[in-house]
């Protein structure tokens, strides 16, 4: 049997003890949610004056620089809407941390990210082959959005991530797009590529980080883009950690696509009850 000299065995000690430095310097008690999609997660809904307040212990990281939010790309914030683009409303993401820390205990605070372009196609997220995918519109309105995001959606996601995992736990990722991929039943194979990529990039466990996925305006709300969700229904085939949330009642907007503020509040409760329901509250 090999011998150890007491230098050996105080390095070892010393690499062990950086090692637990490391491995517990994440805060167990802050749970972050990573966020993507298009329109509906970027928030189409108007700003009210309920929404204007909101707990110290839910909060958001910038993703884009916002001069006139006095925001910065990489810092965190108290989760005052907008929480994706500079000149966005009220989404998902708002209400789903609102909810999770009402329920959660006390000493639980909740982080969220939000990546999300208007219009996109969810390959846009597709870090191989997101170039195809950056004209979808070839218009100023939809570059715009992307180069606010460095050009690369998903790399911006990934590094805000990495930056989160600092300080907290990554406990779920939030999807709601689907609109531009209408009818195209490949969908859940993109996102399970999207999916995959998240997991492994940040060295995640699927089991550990499930996948919420949002349903797009129903039929019998007169949705567009409504035959969508029998597609979108499939994800758990493809996904076994992936759950969908129905989006059927949420209010809608005159243009049939996107949902109004009561709509996003209802919605992003449902995306909470899930999540929570997941952890076992």
């Amino acid at each position: 049997m090999k011998k150890f000299n007491k230098i050996t065995v105080l390095l070892l000690v010393i690499g062990i003890n950086l090692g637990t430095s490391v491995m517990f310097s994440q805060n167990s008690n802050f749970q972050i949610y990573l966020c993507f999609g298009q329109s509906n997660m970027e928030g189409q809904g108007d700003i009210e004056e309920q929404d204007k307040s909101v707990d110290s212990r839910f909060l958001m990281m910038q993703s884009t620089n916002c001069p006139n939010l006095e925001r910065t790309t990489g810092n965190w914030y108290a989760a005052t809407p907008p929480l994706s683009q500079c000149w966005s409303g009220l989404s998902p993401s708002d209400y789903f941390g609102r909810t999770m820390v009402e329920k959660l205990p006390d000493s639980i605070k909740v982080g969220v990210i939000n990546v999300a372009i208007g219009g996109c196609d969810i390959r846009l997220f597709d870090k191989d082959i997101y170039q195809d995918f950056d004209t979808t519109y070839n218009e100023k309105w939809f570059t715009d959005k992307i180069e606010a995001y460095g050009g690369n959606p998903y790399q911006r996601l990934i590094e805000l991530a990495k930056l989160a995992q600092k300080d907290g736990v990554i406990k779920g990722i939030l999807l709601h797009q689907g609109e531009t991929n209408t009818g195209n039943s490949d969908w859940p194979l993109y996102v399970q590529k999207v999916y995959n990529n998240i997991l492994q990039d940040l060295s995640l466990n699927a089991n550990e980080v499930p996948l919420l996925a949002g349903e797009v305006v129903h039929e019998n709300q007169n949705g567009k883009c409504a035959s969508m969700n029998a597609i979108i229904g499939t994800l758990p085939q493809v996904i076994p950690t992936a759950h969908i949330i129905s989006s059927d009642g949420c209010g809608v907007t005159s243009d049939d696509v996107h949902f109004n503020s009561e709509g996003y509040r209802e919605l992003g409760k449902r995306y909470a009850l899930k999540m929570l329901s997941i952890l076992g509250y």
